[in-house]
Parts: structure tokens; C-alpha cells; sequence
């Protein structure tokens, strides 16, 4: 078994962020994502919001994977998520149901405030091959470095979900008129968009292990401040408008 451990410090509250978090879907990023469905959605007597999703994403297999290893390209991943809105925590896990003998993936979210209005969220990633014939170990290697590979890309869709959040609430809204980040959010696979800029800085180097005793690398989402004759806003509203 392969486990992979990582934290990022964002400067936005906990709130914008685990909205983000259950908005990431559509993005520039995300086209491996073919569907996203709730299945069932409920308010827990603890006052939690307590979501489960349907996934379907589709990926390639390595060059030396055996003919007929699985029978499709797609897979089938089951989502839980609890929001705590009062403890300002929440918590996501992913699995895949289907390929589970060839490699089990288990991913496990957990965002919560942090100190001076931050929010700090933790990964862990299980990855555990039951395919045999000598290819165990690799195809567990394997797992793990597409993930980590991955992670960077879905971090940067994720960041432009989280500038349309930010700035749709610098908007004036007008009752009536539709949301600036639902109109926005419409458009972004479009065959024409492109991600805003988006710089991190690093603070320690993440890591991967083959144990569960992983030290976790530690990430800050602060970004340059934009020049002053253009704003972020203008920026994004020209990289959104279609055409």
C-alpha cells in the first residue's frame, strides 16, 4: 500500500473555500470528469450537511499495463461529504467502485479554519493494488505518482472556482438578475478558456511514503496582487466572456 499526505494554507475564510470545494466541478481542469450527480443530500440532527455524489471519470493506462487489464477507461467513484457549518470543518472522501481489484483509491479531504480568518486543508490518499502477478508494487507506484502528478492541475481549477466565489462577492447585486459566478460558472469549459494566473508559495516540500507515518508538506495559496490598471474582475470577466 501506497499513502500520500499534503496540507495547503489558503488566505480565504472557511467558508469560501468549502464552497469551492463542493463547486469545483465544472473547470478548465476537470475534463476528465464525464459527470458529477447528487444522490442523496441531507440535514443531519447535528444541524451537518451531510452530501453523497456520483462520479464518473475517465483516464489512460500506462504503456506497459497487460491487454485486457480492465475492460474500460472509465470508472466510477463514490463521494461523502459533511459540512459542519458551526465547527467550521469539513470533511470529503472518495473511493473508486469499480476496477477495485486492479487498484483501490481512497481520498480523504479535510478542510477547517485555521488562525487569522485562514483555512487549512489536509489530503490523504490511500493506494492499494490486489492485481498479483508481479505487478503489485508498480501498479501501486504508479497510482501514486499520477496522483501526485494530478494534484497541481486540479489545484489550479480549483483556484479559478475559488476567484469566481471571491469576486462574485465584490459584485452589487440587483434582485432579479442572475448571479455573476452561476453565468460565469456556465462557461468555463468552454473550448476557448484558459486559467487566470496563480501563484503558490511553497513553505516545505510535500511527501509520499509507502507507510502511514508520513510527514505532510505545507502549502500557501497567497497570490501577486494584480496590477493596478486592470483588475483581477476585468481579467477574469474577459478570459469568461465567450466568443
Amino acid at each position: 500500500m501506497k499513502f500520500y499526505s499534503q496540507s495547503f494554507l489558503y488566505d480565504d475564510p472557511w467558508s469560501i473555500v468549502s464552497l469551492a470545494y463542493l463547486l469545483r466541478y465544472p473547470n478548465p481542469y476537470s475534463s476528465h470528469i464525464l459527470s458529477c450527480d447528487v444522490i442523496s443530500r441531507e440535514v443531519t440532527p447535528a444541524g451537518t450537511l451531510r452530501t453523497t455524489r456520483l462520479i464518473l471519470k475517465t483516464g489512460s493506462l500506462p504503456r506497459w499495463a497487460p491487454k485486457g487489464m480492465i475492460s474500460r477507461a472509465e470508472s466510477w467513484v463514490l463521494e461523502e461529504s459533511e459540512v459542519d457549518p458551526l465547527g467550521k470543518v469539513m470533511h470529503c472522501s472518495t473511493k473508486n467502485l469499480d476496477h477495485v481489484k486492479v487498484m483501490r483509491v481512497e481520498e480523504h479531504i479535510h478542510i477547517r479554519q485555521a488562525e487569522n480568518g485562514q483555512t487549512l486543508q489536509t489530503t490523504e490518499a490511500f493506494f492499494l493494488s490486489g492485481f498479483g502477478w508481479g505487478l503489485t508494487k508498480r501498479i501501486e507506484n504508479y497510482g501514486l505518482a499520477k496522483f501526485k502528478a494530478n494534484l497541481q492541475r486540479s489545484r489550479e481549477g480549483f483556484f479559478i472556482i475559488l476567484d469566481l466565489i471571491r469576486q462574485s462577492r465584490r459584485q452589487p447585486m440587483t434582485i432579479g438578475a442572475p448571479s455573476s459566478f452561476l453565468a460565469s460558472h456556465r462557461v468555463l469549459n468552454g473550448p476557448d478558456a484558459k486559467a487566470p494566473a496563480h501563484h503558490e508559495i511553497p513553505a516545505q516540500r510535500d511527501s509520499a511514503s509507502p507507510s502511514g507515518s508520513a510527514p505532510e508538506g505545507s502549502f500557501s495559496s497567497s497570490s501577486q496582487p494584480a496590477a493596478p490598471a486592470r483588475s483581477a474582475w476585468t481579467r477574469l470577466k474577459s478570459w469568461l466572456r465567450p466568443g
